[in-house]
């Protein structure tokens, strides 16, 4: 998930175009060569009509922080470029970022009360804003960190740190700087549009909601905001709700490229990929060096050779000084194209360099608490706390529970089943995995007590009637609900669960080629990721011991992929319905699919993906030892 309130390109060139303003004014003026002995700083006409310039330019945009921080850095480095001397390019920055800091209702402390002056709190400020505008977050971090300290009842400063601190992957102490900023001025609508955007780069999806809500009800006119709660609406599955915030944002503002962007994204995931290109292209118009939408279009279809253009001004477009976030997404783009047309070597150092920008925003990969968290499962979840559970437990098995590593095939599976008449794909649903995390202590330690197993139950029965009341069996294709299938047993004992087996190599490399949330940070490594898959297999291993055959298949990808009718027969026998043969078409079932793998599920099958991982043999070391394991 990315972080949509770090787009600065529009406060950027304001930046520019006002210091090209400046110079051609100063350089009009008769006075412009200063005699020896006078004033060497701006002449008060000229910076009057900067700054007045400033209220007029600026003051439209409804700049943030990160914003402000980049106008402010554009404008200083284009007056150098004009050959404008250091110390006048520094005051006039500072007045600058003083201007726009006080139109955006900044409170600064008014004297020495917090242990320092007001220009020691304006000073940090404006280094603070230039640094996060450069993208060195870490300094930035110690900047906002001693501002913090000299003025702690300064929201925008807790909003700044949170902004580095996010930057920096560390989204604990991001979150808490922004709720403290809330807490401070909870009438500040960019502290709940940034608290909600660290919530999402968390996978907290349903979390960001609500703060974004509120952002908009303290600024109707907050654009980003409503953009910010259509991708979020996208994540959480309710297309129509986001295709109304980007309609509203675009009525707002026409040429909002994320709003563009968004649209395309909501009209791609309903599989109208004619109308979401002509969206991103439309976004181009705006901004032709978008990477978002130039990125976008290479995941609408497969590109060949004569897509070669598209290529070049990706390239064009990551080597233009993009941030690492837009630069990550890009270079994901280009290794799709380059492993489209076969180019294998420059695909995998595309991907390779996208991860490591990815990664910049995740927290480290733990593999001793994978480790142990595994061990828990293992030790808490046997085979007779199981059977004791199914007393008082839920006898419903409307639940259908599709997991295993990501990109194992579960998209494909769940559009299978719900090609069946008698079924409904819920998608990605949280629910369960919310639970967990906020329960986790508990059910590491211990089954649940039946009455909490009952409500839990009953609130997730109400979550598949919000999807088909009439359907026999609504499918939850989370993957990451194999690390609860002892938890998901005890509540539902009847429900089905289907676990996908690929290839080690192919599933790991197949992650490490997408860009997915910072939470699941094991994907950006190809040793957390052989680490990773180690752990998930002895997991599997677990779950296979100790749950009844009767509600577990396991389904190899590669012998579905080989044998579509046979395989896809066994799973609706499995579910107990009846055959139908749409489920041999399932491409052309109209529904929605909001994973990665929303154009390949509108395919029929192919055999690419089985072995795909020979390709880059050479250049993938750390998975070469899950080759001869058996695959979970």
């Amino acid at each position: 998930m990315l972080l949509k309130w770090f787009n600065a390109r529009e406060a950027a060139e304001v930046g520019s175009a006002l210091a090209d303003d400046f110079v051609l004014q100063s350089a009009s003026r008769s006075s412009g060569t200063r005699r020896e002995g006078t004033r060497s700083g701006p002449q008060g006409q000229d910076l009057q009509k900067l700054l007045r310039r400033v209220d007029r330019e600026a003051g439209p945009l409804k700049l943030n922080l990160i914003k402000r921080a980049a106008l402010a850095n554009s404008f200083k480095w284009r007056l150098l470029e004009k050959g404008v001397e250091q110390p006048l390019v520094d005051e006039l920055t500072q007045a600058l970022v003083l201007r726009l800091t006080s139109n955006q209702g900044s409170t600064l402390p008014s004297g020495k009360g917090s242990g320092g002056s007001k220009r020691d709190a304006q000073d940090l400020h404006t280094r603070g804003h230039a640094l996060l505008g450069r993208g060195e977050y870490a300094e930035a971090r110690e900047y906002y960190q001693d501002l913090v300290n000299l003025a702690s009842r300064d929201a925008s400063a807790h909003i700044g740190l949170g902004i580095a601190l996010a930057q920096l992957g560390r989204y604990d102490e991001a979150e808490d700087q922004f709720r403290r900023a809330i807490t401070i001025r909870p009438s500040l609508a960019d502290g709940h549009f940034n608290l909600a955007g660290v919530l999402q780069s968390r996978g907290r999806v349903d979390e960001s909601e609500m703060p974004l809500r509120r952002a908009l009800k303290l600024k109707p006119s907050h654009v980003n905001a409503r953009v910010s709660l259509g991708m979020s609406l996208v994540l959480l599955g309710r297309l129509g709700e986001a295709r109304d915030c980007y309609e509203k944002a675009l009525r707002a503002a026409p040429r909002n490229v994320q709003a563009l962007v968004g649209t395309g994204q909501v009209q791609a995931l309903e599989g109208r990929f004619i109308d979401a290109e002509a969206c991103y292209r439309r976004a181009l118009e705006v901004d032709p060096g978008s990477a978002h939408a130039w990125a976008a279009l290479v995941w609408l279809r497969k590109m060949t050779p004569a897509d070669l253009d598209w290529l070049k001004r990706a390239e064009k477009i990551a080597a233009s000084g993009l941030t690492p976030i837009d630069e990550a997404t890009i270079r994901f783009a280009i290794g799709k194209y380059c492993d489209d047309v076969g180019d294998y070597r420059q695909a995998f150092s595309s991907y390779q360099r996208a991860n490591e920008l990815h990664k910049m925003r995740a927290e480290p990969y733990n593999r001793d608490l994978r480790r142990r968290f595994v061990d828990d499962m293992v030790r808490v979840y046997t085979r007779k706390v199981l059977s004791e559970a199914r007393a008082g437990a839920s006898e419903s098995a409307r639940p259908v529970f599709v997991t295993g590593m990501p990109r194992s095939g579960t998209s494909l599976v769940e559009q299978i089943i719900a090609s069946n008449p008698a079924a409904k794909g819920a998608g990605e649903l949280n629910f369960l995995r919310r639970f967990a995390h906020k329960h986790e202590t508990a059910i590491r330690q211990g089954a649940l007590a039946e009455p909490q197993r009952k409500r839990v139950a009953r609130e997730y029965l109400r979550v598949l009637e919000g999807y088909s009341r009439d359907a026999l069996r609504v499918v939850n294709k989370q993957p990451l609900n194999s690390d609860y299938l002892g938890l998901i047993h005890s509540v539902f004992p009847n429900a089905r669960i289907i676990c996908l087996r690929r290839d080690p190599i192919d599933t790991c490399l197949s992650c490490y080629f997408q860009q997915f949330p910072p939470v699941l940070n094991f994907t950006m490594d190809l040793s957390d990721l052989a680490h990773y898959y180690q752990e998930h297999r002895r997991l599997m291993d677990h779950w296979r011991r100790v749950l009844p055959p009767e509600i577990l298949l396991e389904v190899p990808y590669a012998g579905l992929i080989g044998a579509q009718e046979e395989w896809s027969r066994r799973i609706v026998d499995f579910l107990g319905l009846p055959w139908d043969p749409c489920c041999l078409e399932f491409h052309r079932t109209e529904r929605v699919v909001r994973t990665a793998s929303y154009w390949q599920v509108r395919q029929p099958i192919y055999k690419d993906s089985v072995g795909r991982w020979r390709n880059y043999e050479k250049f993938i070391g750390p998975l070469l030892n899950l080759r001869d394991r058996t695959p979970a």
